[in-house]
């Protein structure tokens, strides 16, 4: 009896193990650590539309906006030292038949010391040249018969079918009781010019006056270095 008693508990847990109904519990396992959170990564601004791209910024904004458009350079500056051509000191370069006056009452008197003329294409040039840095005052028109000297008062004869007068003051032709322009009266073969001729020099007043066949548009130029009025007259 105590052997039968001895193994009735080894005999129990065979049986028990035969049911398979006397399983060990499993221990669940253990719960997972959470993960640690990824750092966030910061999101750049977007950049406004009306803003202007810095320099070198090459790629738009991640809200989509299109990089702003890149600014035009200036134009280059001159390189220093660089010559430009000059333009002519001129007046009254437009072309008429009316009067064209140019005053300059307050400088001293310049003297007229060469007249030149000759034939252009498309129109006839006198040139007055004078000493000095600046033409003296002057005033042009057609006028009338009689032409009137003016030192005498006397009518004076000049070629052509309508006259252009040119009176320059203040000037002179004279200088120390000698004319300084020699040849007064010329009758050049010119295209439309027939006749010219001093009626004045006298107290800072000088004139001449220019027979031409008809009263056509001139104009009037000044021109430095020397110093020159220039009478264009067209054919």
């Amino acid at each position: 009896m105590k052997v039968i008693g001895r193994w009735m508990p080894m005999l129990g847990l065979a049986a028990c193990l035969v049911a398979s109904g006397c399983k060990e519990p499993t221990k669940p396992p253990p719960p997972a650590e959470p993960a640690a959170p990824a750092p966030a990564t910061p999101t750049a601004p977007a950049t406004p539309a009306a803003q202007t791209a810095d320099a070198g910024a090459g790629t738009a904004t991640d809200a989509g906006v299109a990089p702003a458009a890149e600014a035009t350079p200036p134009p280059s500056s001159p390189t220093p030292g660089a010559q430009t051509a000059q333009p002519e000191d001129s007046k009254n370069r437009e072309w008429t038949a009316g009067r064209v006056d140019i005053q300059r009452s307050s400088q001293k008197p310049v003297t007229l010391r060469e007249v030149r003329e000759g034939r252009n294409e498309g129109f006839d040039r006198v040139v007055f040249q004078f000493d000095g840095d600046q033409v003296p005052g002057y005033h042009l028109e057609y006028i009338d018969k009689p032409i009137i000297k003016c030192g005498s008062g006397d009518p004076t004869d000049v070629a052509g079918q309508a006259w252009l007068q040119v009176r320059m003051v203040p000037a002179q032709a004279h200088e120390g009781g000698n004319v300084t322009v020699a040849q007064r009266e010329r009758k050049p073969k010119l295209p439309l010019i027939e006749e010219m001729k001093v009626t004045c020099d006298f107290e800072g007043e000088v004139i001449w006056v220019l027979g031409v066949k008809h009263p056509n548009k001139y104009r009037v130029m000044e021109l430095h270095e020397p110093t020159r009025l220039v009478v264009d007259v067209q054919h």
